[in-house]
């Protein structure tokens, strides 16, 4: 029998009154949670596919990982406050308790919200009233999809940023 374990989101949102998108992910992972940052698994490709298409260098540090987003007015956050989770796996997710997104919006004046991977999108779109624009995940679990074809999706963020 899968044990599911309750799990809160332990790091802020990442925005300043600059950002014009917001990039959610679902809820932080096991590895995300060590790291004490957002796409935090080192096998996750987020950070690659950004610092790509924002022909930026590749952030190492945590604070790279911040200054990154906040120097190209990009807020990161998750859709979940907190649910119900198998490992790290979003289709186990149960009981979703979903952010106050007005905490970045009542901030930033945010042109489009993106979430990255079919779990985050549904709730998002399944529990408030926008509609955000889908980019494929890029966990380590869904190696099938190229970079390649990542680079393409993740350069859509660009229409709104610059």
């Amino acid at each position: 029998m899968k044990k599911y374990d309750l799990v809160t989101h332990t790091f802020p949102a990442i925005f300043d009154k600059d950002s014009k998108i917001l990039i959610l992910g679902s809820i932080p992972s096991i590895k995300s949670r060590e790291a004490n940052i957002y796409f935090g698994n080192p096998k996750n490709r987020f950070w690659k596919i950004l610092s790509i298409i924002l022909d930026a260098p590749y952030p190492k540090s945590n604070q790279e990982k911040i200054d990154l987003v906040l120097k190209n007015n990009i807020a990161l956050w998750d859709v979940l406050e907190s649910c119900e989770i198998y490992r790290s796996s979003d289709s186990t997710i149960k009981n979703p308790k979903i952010n106050d997104f007005n905490v970045i919006f009542n901030v930033a004046d945010i042109k489009a919200v993106f979430t990255i991977g079919k779990t985050a999108y549904t709730l998002f779109n399944r529990y408030t009233k926008q509609t955000a624009i889908y980019l494929p995940s890029t966990s380590p679990a869904n190696c099938a999809i190229s970079e390649e074809y990542l680079i393409k999706e993740f350069s859509k963020i660009l229409d709104y940023i610059k």
